[in-house]
This record gives structure tokens, C-alpha cells and sequence, in this order.
């Protein structure tokens, strides 16, 4: 899943009403070819049936497991029907991480070792968390607000005891309240650890109210054992709070996920272009989390950029024309891990001239902002793909600081340009890594109006000759 910039840093204004005006000489046919890719796509995609597909006959793909491998089978197969070739499997290794046994259970007051209350808190593991024995810990639990309270903590104040960090994220079209909380999941329990907690407990990463407890990746520190931590679903965390506000209490965790040693892969294919190494990137990360259905994290993703480039395809072959530049589609691993794959992907195809690159990581609902991070020549690009996604009422940014999607962030490091086509996440965060991210949260008409973004954009890209790499 991407994660929201915090700020957007913005262009001189005379800067951009250059890119937003000047149209270099046969941009219109290339807009015009745009609009007829974005019609088509508009009308009817194959988004749904690829998604649907995907996430009834594979399910959940958790990385590097048996149900992420067929993932991969899958993707191989949706690749040549959609008639992408030079289609690639890159595999890369990972440590493993498969969940175990979950339960959790106030049992009183603090140091009390039984006399449960039968208030059971519904919870879900941390990928990397580390394991409980079979037969759980017991132990009182300490409050803190936030992440700075955490920080604030004295050395050894937690020794033996259950940290429960209780932060709360405001709901935002852009997603951003999850780029200033999301310390609290991905190093909260190892700041927990280094002042002596025996386990972690966090407030989800979410908006809704259901009693459905949001998961993510966490990160140990180096040397480290890590310590078992697991999300509380909203109303569990505040029925904790309130039993922590009327005195001390004491919490049974049992968590028994494993780690070893594996492997993922991404998987890729390609609609050739005229001019041999400029290269476009498009795609969506393969892997999901194991307790949903992988539809809105991340195979919304996977289906909207694999049938935008069938549509370009498409348009193609009817028109007679090939893009300028190669037209990439790629299916990272093991994104949920912590950027595995990307990262794998930007090592192996360093030497590669990637021009431009953008991940479809938000959900299903549809496309409102366009915005970029390219070369200063670039700029007029991004004015016309805002000019062709407007109709589909996309509106232009003021910026140039994109970050795109989380696998292309590695890609945008070493230097390619970077298209982010932002997607409301007003509800993103009410299913995102829950066991409610199931098929029918999907309206089909947003998922086409994405595919028509991502086909506009991608082949007014592909069939530009301005520079767009930052270094």
C-alpha cells in the first residue's frame, strides 16, 4: 500500500503555467489517441473480470507462501492473454513470516495470573512480530497516547510489561493521516522492546468502527529477537483504554506466528515500443496480507494497470500504431514484508533506462489528482495527461514532488520519473488489512474510470520523446 507524502512541495508559478500551456508539435494527435485509449477503456475494461479471477481462484497471497506462488502462476497466464510478452519471473529471497495462533483476553487487574473477564479483544499479528509461547503471556499493560509518548518513556519503565499504544487516525481523501501514524505499527514495538516491553499492543491503522482488526508489517530492530505485537480493532482499543482509565489492568496475549527462510518473485511483461530502451513502468504489487481477499491491497491494482495496458494494446493493434517507448507492466513480491520486491526489482534493472514509473497501491476508488516527479522538461507531459484525464474529473496538482506508489519509490531514487495517479482513500482505511477486504467493497464503475487513467497516461508517456528522469 502507498503511503501518503506529509507535504507536497510546490512549483514557481510561472513554471507552471508554461508546462500547462505549451503543447509541443504533434501533441494533438498523441491527446487525441490518448482520449480514444481512455474512451474505450472507460466504457468497458477488463479490470473486473481480472480482478475477480484473481481474487476468487487465488485469494490471498501472502509473500512467499504457497498461496503467493500461485499468484504468480496467475499473473503469468493474465500477461499472455493480455497479449504482453517477454514475460518474466525474478525471484528474490525473503525471511518468510506466516501467522499462528491469535487471542487476547483482560484478565483483571495488573499481576492478577487468572480470573479472566471473558472481555476477549479481537486482534491480528504484526507480519515480523515475533511469537508468545503456545500458552501465552500474562502481563499488565501501560497506556500511551501516541508514538511521543512512547519516545518519552523511560529506559526499563516497561520491563515486563505489555506496552499499548493507542494513536488515532483521522479519516483524509489522501490518505495522509496513515503517513504521520504509521511510525506507531512499523517501529513501535521495537521502541517498546528497547525499554524492556515483553509485548506491544496498537490502536489499527484504520477508520472504521467494525470489530475487524487491521495487520501490517513491523520492523525489529538489527539483533533483536522481536517481540510479539498485534493490532487491536478500533473498539477493542478504546474498551482497553476506558478499562485502563478505571485502573490497572493486565492482558493474556497468545501469538505463535514463525519466520524462515524463503523466497518471492516479480513477475513482468512488456508491450514493445519503436525506440529500444526508454522504458515506461506500470503496476501493482502482487502479494497481500492473509487474512482479507488481496482485492483492494493490491489487486485492484494488479487488474487496473494490466487492463490499461490491454487497452492500450488493443487500441494499438485496431489503429496500427506501437508506442514510442517499451510499456512495462510489473507485479511486485512481497511489497507487504516491507518493499522487498521493489527494492529487489531497482537492484536487478539499475542499469536499465526506466524514464517514468507509477504503482496502482491505494484501493479501487477512483482517480481525483494527477501529479508527478520529472524532469523540468517534463513538465509539459503532465500537462497534457492532466488535460486528458480531466474529463474523467481528475484534477491537475500544483506540485512536482510525487512519490508514486511504495515498490517505485526505489526506481524514483535512482533517478526515474515518478506518476502518481492519487486515488480517494476516504474509505481506503476502513478495509485496508482487514479481513473486509473482500470483492464486493468494489464499484466497477471506479475501478474502469482508473483503468481509463492509467491507459491515458500511460501511453501519452509512452509515446513522448521528452526526458523525464531527474538524474
Amino acid at each position: 500500500m502507498r503511503v501518503p507524502p506529509m507535504r507536497r512541495p510546490f512549483l514557481p508559478a510561472l513554471l507552471l503555467a508554461a508546462a500547462f500551456t505549451a503543447l509541443p508539435a504533434g501533441a494533438a494527435t498523441r491527446l487525441e489517441q490518448a482520449a480514444v485509449v481512455r474512451d474505450a477503456a472507460l466504457a468497458k475494461s477488463e479490470a473486473w473480470p481480472m480482478l475477480a479471477d484473481l481474487t476468487t481462484n487465488v485469494g490471498q497471497r501472502l509473500a512467499g507462501t504457497e498461496a503467493e506462488a500461485r499468484g504468480r502462476d496467475w499473473a503469468v497466464k493474465a500477461m499472455k492473454a493480455a497479449g504482453l510478452t517477454n514475460i518474466k519471473v525474478e525471484p528474490f529471497p525473503l525471511p518468510v513470516w506466516t501467522r499462528g495462533a491469535e487471542s487476547a483476553e483482560i484478565v483483571g487487574a495488573a499481576g492478577a495470573e487468572t480470573g479472566g473477564t471473558g472481555q476477549k479483544l479481537a486482534i491480528a499479528a504484526l507480519g515480523y512480530s515475533g511469537a508468545t509461547p503456545p500458552e501465552g503471556i500474562t502481563a499488565p499493560v501501560v497506556y500511551f497516547p501516541d508514538y511521543a509518548a512512547l519516545e518519552a518513556a523511560a529506559p526499563g519503565s516497561l520491563a515486563g510489561k505489555i506496552a499499548f499504544i493507542d494513536h488515532r487516525m483521522m479519516r483524509a481523501q489522501d490518505g495522509s493521516s496513515y503517513g504521520t501514524n504509521g511510525a506507531v505499527r512499523r517501529s513501535g514495538p521495537a521502541l517498546a522492546q528497547s525499554k524492556g516491553a515483553v509485548a506491544t499492543l496498537i490502536r489499527s491503522l484504520g477508520t472504521d468502527y467494525h470489530r475487524n482488526p487491521h495487520t501490517g508489517g513491523t520492523v525489529a530492530a538489527p539483533g533483536t529477537v522481536p517481540i510479539p505485537s498485534a493490532a487491536l480493532s478500533l473498539p477493542d482499543a478504546e474498551l482497553l483504554a476506558r478499562r485502563l482509565q478505571a485502573g490497572p489492568v493486565s492482558v493474556k496475549l497468545v501469538s505463535t506466528p514463525m519466520t524462515r527462510p524463503g523466497g518471492s518473485a516479480n513477475v513482468s511483461g512488456e508491450i514493445p515500443g519503436r525506440v529500444p530502451g526508454e522504458i515506461v513502468v506500470i503496476g501493482g504489487h502482487l502479494d497481500s496480507w492473509d487474512i482479507g481477499q488481496g482485492v483492494i491491497d493490491d489487486g485492484a491494482g494488479m487488474a487496473i494497470t494490466l487492463a490499461a495496458a490491454k487497452a492500450i494494446k488493443d487500441f494499438g493493434k485496431d489503429a496500427g500504431v506501437q508506442p514510442r517507448r517499451t510499456i512495462r507492466v510489473v507485479f511486485w513480491g512481497a511489497e507487504e514484508l516491507g518493499l522487498i520486491g521493489g527494492r529487489a526489482y531497482a537492484e536487478a534493472h539499475k542499469g536499465e533506462n526506466i524514464v517514468l514509473a507509477g504503482e496502482s497501491d491505494f484501493g479501487a476508488d477512483r482517480v481525483w489528482r494527477v501529479s508527478s516527479k520529472v524532469a523540468e522538461a517534463g513538465l509539459p507531459l503532465v500537462a497534457e495527461i492532466g488535460r486528458v484525464l480531466a474529463p474523467l474529473g481528475v484534477a491537475p496538482t500544483r506540485d512536482n514532488g510525487a512519490g508514486g506508489g511504495p515498490d517505485v519509490g526505489a526506481l524514483g531514487a535512482l533517478g526515474a520519473g515518478i506518476i502518481d495517479l492519487e486515488q480517494d482513500g476516504t474509505r481506503y482505511f476502513d478495509l485496508h488489512h482487514t479481513p473486509d477486504d473482500t470483492l464486493d467493497k468494489v464499484d466497477r464503475a471506479q475501478l474502469d474510470q482508473n483503468v481509463a487513467a492509467w491507459a491515458a497516461a500511460t501511453w501519452l508517456a509512452a509515446s513522448d520523446d521528452r526526458p523525464l528522469r531527474t538524474k
